[in-house]
């Protein structure tokens, strides 16, 4: 256990802290969704931090402090996590009551997702979207939904996101304070991209609901948008 405050790793200190072998979270019975939603919440961020480690009078104390001391300050130390951290907090998960299941079977990441934000850090729902003439609706992650396109061969997720959000006829109310985004997967037989490569930054002028943007004809305030 690493009981002191660890920063997220950035740059050369992520490079050398989590590259090479016996590196992340050591996956046991079906982790994968929940060492790899682990991993990106934590590891090089802070954006989460604030709920993570700060008492809220909703958030479970004591699954707040294995999240905490067994998974991420070890993470961001030394760049590993043992299985056994992994399990503790499936343990502390099933005896809440939560799901019989989450030590052996694995889950929808979003399932995770929901049940670690809501109803052990106590997080309001980081997005709020909208679609055409629907009320607005909220969540803590977005998952892209889309049709095979020829023409995206290997991606980036700025492509994915906002064809996704085409597709579905969605908008972000707000801009968001963590937007948690997960890529399109189709379980073990069959996968839609091969490879996606990571957008650094992610525009979202596009997306947002009534945010005022620029006429690609005359370059004023436009009035219209065409899809």
């Amino acid at each position: 256990q690493a009981p002191d405050s660890f920063p997220p790793l950035r740059n050369e200190a992520a490079v050398r802290v989590l590259r090479g072998r016996m590196k992340g979270i050591q996956g046991h019975c079906n982790s994968c969704y929940m060492d790899a939603a682990l991993f990106s919440l934590f590891s090089c961020t802070s954006v989460l931090d604030w709920g993570g480690f700060k008492p809220f009078p909703l958030c479970d104390r004591n699954v707040q402090s294995i999240l905490r001391d067994e998974i991420v300050h070890p993470l961001r130390k030394t760049g590993f996590v043992k299985a056994r951290g992994g399990m503790h907090l499936r343990e502390q998960l099933t005896e809440k009551g939560q799901c019989s299941s989450f030590t052996n079977a694995e889950k929808d990441p979003e399932e995770f997702l929901n049940l670690i934000m809501h109803q052990v850090l106590g997080i309001e729902p980081l997005l709020k979207l909208q679609s055409e003439g629907q009320k607005e609706q909220d969540c803590y992650s977005y998952q892209i939904f889309m049709d095979k396109q020829e023409d995206l061969v290997v991606p980036d997720v700025q492509q994915l996101v906002e064809r996704s959000f085409l597709s579905s006829d969605l908008k972000l109310v707000e801009i968001p304070s963590c937007f948690i985004i997960q890529m399109p997967r189709f379980g073990k037989e069959y996968k839609m991209f091969s490879k996606i490569i990571p957008s650094l930054e992610l525009d979202i002028t596009d997306l947002l609901l009534d945010s005022p943007r620029e006429c690609c004809v005359c370059g004023d305030v436009a009035t219209l948008e065409c899809s």
